[in-house]
């Protein structure tokens, strides 16, 4: 698994050429209760237990996490 840095401009060229992308929000349960946005389709994935949700991660596609 190669582990890479992008930035939002990337991620958006990316969803634009229609490329599969996996996003994972991994903000902490604090930073999620006080947003006001959440990506749509994005799998919410706690810090705290990212082996509890490790399965709901697709394995076919490029994953993108984000947190605060």
């Amino acid at each position: 698994m190669e582990v890479t840095r992008i930035t939002v401009d990337e991620v958006r060229e990316r969803l634009a050429r229609g490329e599969p992308l996996a996003i994972v929000d991994a903000r902490s349960a604090e930073a999620w209760d006080k947003a006001e946005t959440q990506i749509p389709g994005s799998i919410r994935v706690p810090p705290d237990d990212v082996a509890g949700y490790a399965s709901a991660v697709p394995r076919d596609r490029a994953v993108v996490a984000y947190c605060t």
